[in-house]
């Protein structure tokens, strides 16, 4: 008798057949899209070398199979990427998988903690918000997340820089690392959460105001609720209701935008990366936009569209482990 898969195996290779289609016509439409932009790999190339003659381009063209029509395009990058092949990056002259490797860990590591401090932060000012509602604490709370929500990433990050780097010399300006101070061990974790402080808090303090207000407001929600009511009633005390009772069901619409959100902070990321010059995914899209260089841009879209299925995923699984009624079936 064949052994019952089970329910969490299930639901993962349900999600992977579903997310399969979704990833690929991401890919085509992307594809054509760039296709659809002014110029390509050969025309960067050719500014980059101040030109040349017709009869040069034509090859280049050639050689890189831009001369094919565009389906033919898609069909052999599409008949690549089936194997994990993304291809050759013309600009850094290397495989494009190398360099999205080079480049994957400081993205992660730069989403993760300013995901983390926006989660964090945010649900314990918005619980405290809503336990003193409409009160001067709950007004002050209130208005700093609307004031973080405003101002955009790039002032932010430039202001910082300006007071924490420039005026005060507290903080390096830019990187992952010091480059001529050769770190090892502890004194090298230390080195790079220095260089990611200003990043991080850049960041993380926009999002920070929607977890904020969101669970605001599905304390003082949930707080109203009728077994809420039973336990206070029973002589539950205030702490305990809102540590076992009003913080678990208020989490629920938190953490579905904290998996909704992923993908945004991957946008946000292009604008502090470029900004802060990290050596991450997102300065590395930037600069594959400007330099033409689409194989290395599809390559990223491909590897952040796998990491938002799979953050989604776990998302999907932290649900159901704090609210009981909910099945993965």
């Amino acid at each position: 008798m064949p052994l019952p898969i089970p329910p969490i195996l299930s639901y993962a290779l349900r999600r992977l057949f579903q997310a399969v289609p979704v990833v690929i016509l991401i890919m085509i439409g992307t594809f054509l899209l760039l296709k659809l932009a002014p110029g390509d790999t050969v025309d960067a190339l050719v500014g980059d070398m101040g030109g040349a003659d017709a009869a040069f381009i034509e090859r280049l063209r050639i050689e890189y199979g831009l001369d094919q029509p565009v389906w033919v395009q898609l069909w052999r990058y599409m008949s690549k990427l089936a194997m994990f092949d993304f291809g050759w990056s013309f600009v850094y002259e290397q495989p494009v998988s190398r360099i999205l490797m080079d480049r994957l860990g400081t993205t992660l590591l730069l989403m993760a903690t300013s995901l983390s401090v926006a989660f964090t932060i945010g649900i314990f000012l918005g619980a405290i918000a809503a336990r003193r509602a409409y009160s001067t604490t709950d007004n002050l709370i209130s208005t700093l997340g609307l004031i973080f929500y405003a101002t955009p990433s790039f002032f932010l990050s430039l202001m910082m820089i300006l007071l924490f780097s420039v005026k005060l010399g507290w903080l390096p300006v830019g990187g992952i690392k010091t480059i001529t101070g050769f770190y090892t061990g502890w004194d090298h974790v230390v080195d790079v959460a220095r260089h990611l402080i200003m990043p991080t808090a850049a960041l993380s303090l926009i999002y920070l105001s929607f977890y904020l207000r969101l669970m605001r407001a599905s304390v003082l929600e949930v707080a109203e609720l009728d077994y809420v009511r039973t336990a206070r009633a029973k002589g539950a005390g205030e702490s305990r209701l809102m540590v076992h009772h009003i913080m678990r069901n208020a989490l629920l619409p938190v953490v579905t935008l904290l998996g909704l959100q992923f993908s945004t902070v991957l946008g946000g990321s292009v604008v502090v990366e470029t900004i802060f010059t990290l050596p991450g995914l997102g300065q590395l899209a930037y600069q594959s936009v400007i330099q033409r260089d689409m194989n290395t841009l599809m390559g990223i879209i491909f590897l952040c569209s796998i990491i938002v299925v799979v953050v989604n995923f776990l998302t999907d699984l932290l649900y159901a482990r704090l609210d009981s009624r909910i099945k993965l079936t």
